[in-house]
């Protein structure tokens, strides 16, 4: 019988209270922009449908009214408007006007998430020497995902997921390339001796032979309709695995043998994702993985910002989901991959924000086979330099923040119908 009254309780929280909408405005008047988002992620997971208003009101969401979803909203203290139908149904005909930069996106199912991070810590337990932002904003947000590494990866799990995040890792298998500035501190030895570990227990000789290996099943995910999103390290070191397969790009101190002299003449960019004509370098001792992001930028931070391009809402509805914002001049920040060449980015990839002064791109976009990807340069939107050993950012103290937004616009991406996740 308690059972029966607590179904009995939910269904009359979950019966709409009046015919109507709630409406979350996504304009700087919202107390909180990235719960918001956590929200409507939590309306699909209850098998209810929410439309996602480009470009209308920085970015609103809208679903049915309920008790449950109106407390939820008070819970999370994300601002909302309660609406009739018939004003909703005003909203999405002044949308449909064909001069208005706008559009109407479905969004369907909660898609899965997976985060590709290591499943040890060499640091110490309760111990990182830095965060990761999406699992950050993932957490504030309360938007549940799954954590994978090399192993699941191998074993074919990624076909379980609508979307994967790379995190800061080096796919070249070089270890961040820290050798220099920390190959004396015990993080680092302990990183390197439990990605060997898991190297030979996967049947790999070296590290970078299972990322070669690992790169490829990820490819194979986004190609067969999956959606990956990299920050930082993440982004230029998978393009540049992509393009070395099979090619030793790694000096002795990394892999136990010298690297091909000839690497750079041998790498193929028809493989990659965003980038081509780069350049490795390869010396070790060196903070850097190729020229694709200018380590000499120069720019204070105070100035450094980058500016989001303004799509067309109905004729190109992809990269205008993935840059919905408050305002289209972003912080910028920095990281091991802070921005991108210009002039080394491949011509069909979207470039979603840019520096135009510095003629650097800052987050990317592109398809490939029946998938998606998105890069997104640097490491943490709200920390300008986070450099090792930095706590992580309180994003209580940033709720309304530009840079975490542009994540999140990647989580719910997917969730749109597969008709009009079409570029």
């Amino acid at each position: 019988m308690r059972e029966f009254f607590a179904t009995l309780f939910f269904v009359l929280l979950t019966v709409p209270a009046f015919a109507g909408y709630i409406l979350i405005p996504m304009d700087p008047g919202q107390k909180n922009h990235l719960k918001a988002y956590g929200l409507t992620y939590w309306v699909l997971e209850q098998d209810v449908e929410a439309y996602w208003l480009l470009n209308y009101r920085g970015g609103s969401f809208a679903f049915i009214h309920t008790r449950a979803f109106e407390r939820e909203a008070i819970l999370r203290d994300v601002s909302f408007e309660l609406i009739s139908n018939s004003q909703f149904n005003r909203i999405r005909q002044e949308i449909a006007n064909p001069e208005v930069n706008q559009e109407v996106i479905k969004l369907e199912v909660a898609p899965r998430i997976a985060v590709y991070s290591p499943d040890y810590n060499p640091w110490g337990e309760g111990i990182q020497p830095w965060g990761d932002a999406v699992t950050q904003v993932l957490d504030y947000a309360e938007i549940p995902y799954d954590m994978v590494y090399d192993r699941e990866v191998l074993d074919g799990r990624l076909a379980e997921y609508d979307w994967l995040h790379l995190h800061h890792e080096d796919f070249t298998g070089q270890y961040g390339k820290f050798y220099r500035a920390f190959h004396a501190h015990a993080w680092y030895r302990n990183h390197v001796a439990a990605l060997e570990n898991l190297a030979a227990e996967l049947g790999f000789e070296k590290v970078t032979h299972l990322k070669s290996a690992v790169v490829e099943k990820i490819r194979e995910y986004v190609g067969a309709g999956g959606f990956m999103f990299a920050m930082c390290s993440a982004t230029d070191t998978y393009d540049i695995a992509l393009a070395a397969k099979g090619i030793d790009i790694a000096a002795e101190v990394y892999d136990g043998d010298p690297a091909d002299p000839r690497a750079n003449e041998k790498l193929d960019f028809s493989r990659t994702f965003a980038f081509r004509d780069f350049q490795l370098v390869m010396d070790p001792m060196v903070y850097a993985y190729s020229n694709i992001d200018p380590k000499t930028r120069q720019v204070a931070p105070q100035h450094d910002y980058f500016t989001l391009f303004d799509f067309s809402a109905k004729w190109d509805p992809v990269p205008t989901m993935l840059t919905q914002n408050h305002t289209r001049t972003v912080k910028g920040f920095m990281g091991q991959t802070t921005s991108f060449d210009r002039d080394l980015i491949k011509p069909s990839v979207i470039i979603l924000g840019e520096n135009r002064a510095l003629n650097e791109a800052r987050y990317i976009h592109g398809t490939f086979g029946e998938g998606f990807w998105s890069f997104y340069g640097g490491h943490d939107p709200e920390d300008y330099t986070h450099r090792v050993g930095d706590p992580e950012v309180d994003l209580n103290l940033h709720p309304n923040s530009p840079g975490y937004r542009l994540i999140l616009n990647n989580i719910l991406f997917p969730a749109a119908t597969k008709k009009e996740r079409k570029t």
